[in-house]
């Protein structure tokens, strides 16, 4: 009988390190996807930053159209021209 536990006892052993193993790589998909997570909203932060930057220099372009429009197209046309 005690070969019966000694084989009883190996198996805990084996399923508690599966158990183990599984609940470690459930933390590394948590952490996995945390860092996924933070990555998209640095991302998402960043090309919001650049939206905004586009926008001002476009801003910045059409008042100078604006007020020089005939200015600009004519510098426009001698440098296409060089």
């Amino acid at each position: 009988m005690s070969g019966e536990l000694s084989g009883v006892r190996v198996m805990a052993t084996k399923d508690t390190g599966g158990g183990q193993q599984k609940a470690t790589r459930s933390t590394e998909e948590v952490e996995e996807q945390s860092q996924d997570a933070q990555a998209a909203e640095d991302l998402k932060e960043r090309q919001e930053k650049l939206s905004d930057d586009v926008d001002s220099v476009l801003d910045e372009i059409d008042d100078v159209l604006e007020e020089n429009a005939e200015d600009f197209v004519r510098s426009f046309v001698q440098k296409g021209g060089q």
